[in-house]
């Protein structure tokens, strides 16, 4: 792509060559000619004066000090130009080819909309529809009677069992598994387990993203909901009948046990659990590592530890406890100095 090409896809201006040309990105300390890069942190600014690349996004606001050797591609958010950037560039190292394998196996009774790739060696059971536009990579599974919307991309691996829904505009990376049982047995008296079918359903809403390995388990009844707009990343785990809200974003491994509640517009770091059957307000924050055992109601909360406290009063917390030798030993040392004092006033 050439400057010119970039700053129409972002409705940038040029500022240098319009036609310095390059075929990947790379980060701005390790750019080299035929590269592009950008800048929109400050704290960065040093390598836009020694970085090779030969095209920079910068912010309109950028006033440099020194020479710039890459012609400059000016835009009002450098992030969100990158976004629509990259994008170009993933589509087209993802695209399946031809539209429908031969390799593939779809039953006849299948629905697959118009423009839709199905790559080699997928699986497409009985009453399964599949909307418009959509990317089914190699070795996705797909079940009976499951729904997909239009202009989803599902990766390698992908199993969607059956009566599944999948809304529009969703991304799947490889070998999430939606739709897998939840995790019901009933104790028995000779102390078996009892298995409970799990007879419900995954709905995932529009516009959600699901990381490589995530599972989210089908309800017993019902359905286990991830609401429009929710982002899980990879090796998480939804139990069945749970339901993750609008907006939410989810980091790495983090655990939600059954029937739990996520709010709207959360942010939970990575490694987080959640006991089951909670209800978590709103825009509740929880940090790297937190476990929940009881229900948020307030919305906007912080929340650091296990179990989690306020984020502050954690903090807070944890300065003491670091000190906790050290106090042990003042207490002691005043216990033995109160203990001789008494034995003083004895004598």
């Amino acid at each position: 792509m050439t400057a010119a090409q970039i700053a129409n896809f972002i409705g940038g201006t040029v500022e240098g060559d319009s036609n310095a040309s390059v075929s990947r990105g790379a980060p701005i300390e390790a750019a080299q000619s035929g590269d592009f890069t950008f800048l929109d942190n400050p704290k960065y600014e040093d390598f836009a004066y020694s970085t090779k690349a030969s095209i920079l996004l910068v912010n309109n606001e950028f006033k440099p000090v020194k020479p710039v050797s890459p012609t400059l591609v000016r835009t009002a958010d450098v992030r969100s130009s990158l976004a629509i950037l990259l994008k170009i560039i993933d589509q087209a190292n993802h695209a399946n080819g031809a539209a429908i394998s031969e390799k593939a196996h779809i039953h006849a009774e299948a629905k697959i909309g118009a423009g839709t790739e199905v790559g080699v060696f997928a699986v497409i059971e009985q009453g399964a529809v599949i909307g418009k536009n959509c990317k089914i990579h190699p070795q996705v599974f797909i079940g009976k009677n499951a729904r997909i919307g239009d202009n989803c991309v599902l990766f390698p691996g992908v199993r969607i069992h059956f009566d599944c829904e999948i809304g529009n505009n969703c991304i799947l990376h490889a070998n999430a598994v939606i739709g897998a049982d939840g995790f019901g047995f009933a104790p028995q008296k000779d102390g078996t387990w009892t298995k409970i079918p799990q007879v419900g359903k995954v709905v995932l809403e529009d516009n959600v993203e699901v990381g490589a390995s995530t599972c989210i388990d089908r309800a017993s009844l019902g359905s286990t909901i991830i609401h429009s707009g929710a982002k899980l990343d990879n090796l998480i785990h939804i139990a069945h009948n749970v339901e993750v809200g609008h907006n939410s974003v989810l980091a790495a491994q983090v655990g939600v046990a059954g029937s739990t509640h996520l709010g709207n517009s959360m942010r939970v770091g990575g490694q987080a659990g959640f006991a089951g059957h909670l209800k978590i307000a709103d825009g509740t924050q929880i940090q790297a590592q937190s476990g929940l055992a009881s229900n948020v109601e307030s919305p906007g909360t912080a929340l650091f530890g296990s179990p989690a406290i306020g984020y502050r009063d954690f903090i807070k917390s944890h300065v003491v406890f670091k000190q906790l030798p050290d106090l042990q030993r003042k207490v002691l040392d005043l216990e033995r100095k109160l203990a001789e004092m008494m034995n003083g006033k004895a004598d």
